[in-house]
């Protein structure tokens, strides 16, 4: 329970954590020294869309008692009517243009053929814990249609399946870097080799050949933070420090390395500030108590549905 709640409570402080550096260069974390610092539009603590997506993911989870795409999808399209802070263009484009939940993302991808943004991997540290008790074939299966209601590409639903594996294989206790090899076993094919190259050992951030606002380096990113350091704290600050899209790095750094290390592990310092506006949703924010609640109940809902 400790790693469900750090999975998710995790995926929030590096998102907050990042936000005020996000399009900054790298290192900037470690020049200025300054952690949960607001800027940038964002009060400190204050998580993004990263999380306020993996929020209501979460909660659809539980009040339906499982995944229904259309429910998620509504969800989605409430929130961004009411104008967030920050949305990805892709995102938006796909929740707004007035297409049914099942075509939208599809007609998006068919029309701008780019569709492999890591706005999916940002939201999936709910999911994640709900669905690691049904086992591999599962959690990455919900991973792909969780993924397929925002991204056309097959490229970006890959990538959440592997996130969505190595969190289960974090939550049981496991290595998730030593889970690669097997995990790529149950990729598609067509993308099996790319995500190969950003997942091998010796992978390293600046051979990425993508901005790291695509799926393939952002989750390459992730891994090589949470593979060269030794916990929680410091492979957050590593992936915020690779500069670019710093948010949504940490915030599925903060994913892997809170499954892998626990929520004890993340510093108090960050949690205390920490916050979850939910627009479109009469004014809510949650805490960080309410962000352990969360994961509580889906860790348990998720255990029981098995």
């Amino acid at each position: 329970m400790d790693r469900a709640v750090g999975a998710v409570l995790g995926s929030a402080a590096g998102d907050a954590l990042g936000a005020p550096y996000e399009f900054g260069p790298a290192g900037r974390l470690t020049e200025r020294g300054e952690e949960m610092c607001g800027g940038g539009g964002w009060e400190p603590g204050e998580a993004t869309d990263d999380t306020q997506m993996a929020v209501l993911v979460g909660e659809s989870l539980l009040e339906r008692g499982g995944l229904e795409p259309p429910d998620v999808f509504d969800r989605f399209r409430r929130w961004a009517a009411d104008e967030p802070k920050d949305i990805g263009l892709q995102t938006e484009d796909v929740l707004t243009n007035g297409k049914p939940w099942d075509l939208a993302a599809a007609l998006h991808f068919q029309v701008t053929a780019r569709a492999a943004g890591n706005g999916c991997l940002m939201r999936a540290s709910t999911s994640a814990v709900y669905f690691a008790p049904a086992g591999r074939e599962a959690t990455m299966d919900a991973a792909r249609r969780l993924a397929a209601l925002t991204h056309g590409d097959r490229a970006a639903w890959e990538g959440t399946a592997v996130l969505h594996e190595l969190v289960r294989v974090a939550l049981d206790g496991g290595d998730p870097s030593a889970a690669v090899p097997a995990t790529l076993d149950r990729v598609h094919p067509d993308h099996r080799d790319r995500y190969a190259r950003v997942l091998a050992a010796d992978w390293h951030p600046d051979h990425a050949t993508e901005f790291n606002g695509a799926v393939w380096p952002c989750l390459g990113s992730a891994v090589w933070a949470l593979r060269t350091t030794s916990g929680f704290a410091q492979a957050v600050r590593a992936a915020v420090d690779l500069g670019g899209d710093t948010d949504t790095v940490a915030a599925v750094t903060g994913t892997l390395a809170g499954a892998r290390y626990g929520a004890a592990a993340i510093p108090e310092h960050w949690t205390d500030p920490l916050h979850v506006p939910l627009p479109g949703f009469g004014g809510r924010v949650l805490r960080s108590d309410g962000l352990r609640t969360l994961a509580r109940q889906l860790a348990a809902a998720g255990a029981a549905a098995r």
